[in-house]
């Protein structure tokens, strides 16, 4: 947006009429023309030395690209000429695993909001709180790793993330089942946080 104002400034500075100072420090530069007949009013002058270069500036655009990490290098498998590989469908990892995504967030919301409305601190809603919430935040990570570390690109990578985020659901599911049992559970936790 800035960079824009820059340009739009620039164009009004350009057209307007030259002012004395801007005159006559022009024409002390310019007193060295073989001819006084070559010269082009001083507006015009100003225009073409000045604006050429600026309207060659993107707009949006001010500084040259420069990617924080280099591209990995490019594997052509095959021949121009040789279809494009598309996996054997599986509901599993297709409308049913996008139907239960929405379903747990959509779960979510009542069970987020249920207690603290209701009053009513039940085990066994905090329990499934936990769950949906543990099950949430694993498949949007899992989700996340899926689309930027692809695995024909960055096997290596990808496979540590994936067995990290396990790893740290494993991590998470043990500390909430233990905060459930042995202390006073996350929803009564968020009440005493919110009224302290």
């Amino acid at each position: 947006m800035a960079s824009m104002a820059r340009l739009t400034l620039l164009r009004q500075a350009c057209s307007a009429a030259p002012t004395k100072r801007m005159a006559s420090s022009i024409a002390r530069s310019t007193i060295n023309h073989a001819s006084p007949l070559s010269r082009q009013p001083l507006q015009s002058a100003f225009v073409r030395d000045t604006l050429p270069g600026a309207s060659r500036i993107a707009t949006f655009h001010t500084t040259s690209r420069r990617p924080i990490l280099p591209p990995l290098p490019q594997k052509v498998q095959g021949t121009l000429n040789d279809p494009t590989i598309v996996p054997d469908p599986s509901p599993a990892h297709g409308s049913y695993h996008w139907s239960f995504e929405r379903l747990v967030s959509a779960g979510l919301v009542p069970l987020t909001i249920a207690p603290f409305a209701a009053g009513s601190l039940n085990p066994l809603m905090d329990a499934t709180l936990c769950a949906l919430l543990l099950v949430h935040s694993h498949v949007g990570f899992q989700s996340s790793i899926i689309d930027y570390f692809p695995v024909n690109r960055v096997p290596a990578v990808r496979s540590l993330l994936m067995w990290i985020l396990r790893i740290a659901t494993i991590t998470v599911g043990v500390s909430l089942y233990e905060f459930e049992t042995n202390d006073v559970g996350i929803t009564e936790a968020i009440k005493r946080i919110w009224h302290a």
